[in-house]
């Protein structure tokens, strides 16, 4: 599926409806796969890595970089650096966020989903030409 997403040439419309982290958000075809659309309901999550996920991955380097220099951490100490962290990533979760930095084309609400889709289709049928596909590699 990666494959095909990745080589398709057809216009690409995303809309992501809840949490899009990590491969799954690359395979549904994320910012990196150029979507000609990304549209984002209020509700959805957006971003490298969850929270708590990333959290506890730079926890965990901090922690190891801290106990080279000799410091030990309390339990805590770390929950109170994951409560940090996670917070932060969280909040950088939101859509509003990625619509800032332009990752996120809209944020629609999801009576208006059909209506964006169409406008959407409308728009990209505008522009006719079509690359040529590459398949690439398929591995079976």
């Amino acid at each position: 599926m990666v494959n095909a997403v990745s080589n398709s040439v057809v216009p690409k419309i995303t809309v992501i409806v809840g949490g899009s982290f990590g491969a799954g958000h690359y395979a549904m075809c994320g910012k990196a796969y150029d979507p000609r659309f990304l549209f984002a309901w209020p509700t959805a999550r957006y971003a490298v890595m969850a929270g708590a996920s990333a959290a506890g991955t730079l926890v965990e380097i901090k922690i190891k970089q801290l106990e080279r220099g000799g410091k030990k951490l309390s339990e805590e100490d770390k929950k109170k650096l994951f409560d940090e962290v996670k917070a932060t990533y969280d909040e950088q979760t939101d859509p509003r966020y990625g619509a800032a930095r332009l990752w996120i084309d809209k944020i629609i609400d999801p009576a208006e989903t059909r209506e964006a889709i169409i406008i959407a289709l409308e728009a990209a049928a505008l522009n006719p030409e079509v690359a040529k596909f590459n398949v690439g590699v398929l591995q079976t």
